[in-house]
């Protein structure tokens, strides 16, 4: 299939292209490395390769993130911005970014998403999990009261967010104590993401702003094949819940799943019976996955051609007014 769109594609600078260096084994970091760094040639070309004919860039994870003082944080991210949309106006039928944020501070945060959206053309934002603020121990997720005004003004842009995996604290993940390979893309990212979602879907975040669209990656981080019971058990949750409707019709209403790093015809298929064809979207996660291999499966995977343009194009040119 010709002109796919992706949009869990990453990039780095040179201010938080270290942080990556863990995913990767000895021996495959240089790779990986100038991978990241390559906006305009070798990304380009796997794309051409692939059939990929448009690519939503973010800064690698935790980026942003990951940096615990604000002000440090609000300048990585502007840097990182400036840098993508330099490339982007290079090659503007093939490439188009999120916004990467200083979440420490939430008034710097929605600047600098009204500076992205309206000055550079950004297509709306991703943030890598939860932020570390003030120091490496302290952290916030975005369910939190100081980030009420940020989300008005997020639902005020009518954009799009992409909530991005990121490894839990060590002192918030003894389950991994001694298995290190479960980490990361392994199931941490998993974990950490879908319990961040779902407190995001649970908050009542979305009966105050229901035109608010969020995207998870990786299959919807594990919860289409939860939501039966995830709905069931809080019918029954002893305190109750602040969400006003079950979490399965904000999946439907409020959430976007991309395929990216799940590469793999049944996950597909249970999520399409969960959330429909209309809430998918193609995507690669790369360059730590390979374009052509999710190309190779995507093309023929067992699915009907309507849903797989659906998938592949159509979806994101609806959500983003791509032409």
């Amino acid at each position: 299939m010709d002109d796919k769109i992706a949009l869990e594609e990453h990039f780095a600078i040179d201010l938080t292209i270290e942080q990556s260096k863990i995913y990767s084994k000895p021996g495959v970091w240089e790779k990986l490395r100038s991978d990241l760094l390559d906006v305009e040639q070798q990304r380009l070309e796997r794309m051409e390769k692939s059939g990929t004919g448009f690519s939503i860039l973010s800064l690698n994870a935790p980026g942003t993130q990951g940096i615990p003082d604000p002000a440090e944080a609000t300048s990585v991210a502007r840097r990182a911005n400036d840098t993508l949309a330099d490339c982007v106006s290079r090659h503007p039928g093939k490439l188009g970014g999120f916004a990467a944020l200083p979440m420490q501070d939430p008034e710097a945060a929605a600047r600098e998403l009204e500076r992205c959206v309206k000055e550079l053309g950004f297509h709306g934002f991703m943030v890598n999990g939860f932020s570390q603020v003030g120091d490496r121990e302290t952290i916030v997720y975005y369910d939190d009261p100081r980030f009420d005004d940020f989300w008005k003004v997020v639902a005020d842009l009518g954009k799009p967010f992409y909530l991005h995996p990121r490894d839990p604290l060590p002192g918030n993940a003894r389950a991994f104590d001694g298995f290190p390979w479960l980490g990361a893309p392994t199931w941490a990212f998993a974990m950490e993401t879908s319990t961040h979602a779902l407190r995001l879907l649970t908050c009542g975040l979305f009966d105050k702003h229901p035109e608010l669209q969020m995207i998870l990656g990786h299959m919807g981080e594990c919860i289409p094949f939860h939501i039966w019971r995830i709905d069931h058990t809080l019918k029954i949750a002893p305190r109750g819940t602040p969400q006003q409707r079950p979490v399965s019709a904000y999946l439907c209403d409020n959430v976007y799943i991309t395929t990216s790093g799940v590469f793999h015809t049944p996950a597909l298929q249970q999520t399409m019976l969960t959330v429909g064809s209309d809430r998918i979207l193609f995507s690669v996660d790369y360059p730590f996955e390979a374009h052509d291999e999710a190309a190779t499966w995507f093309d023929h995977c067992e699915i009907s051609e309507t849903d797989r343009a659906k998938i592949g194009r159509d979806n994101a040119r609806q959500l983003f007014g791509l032409n």
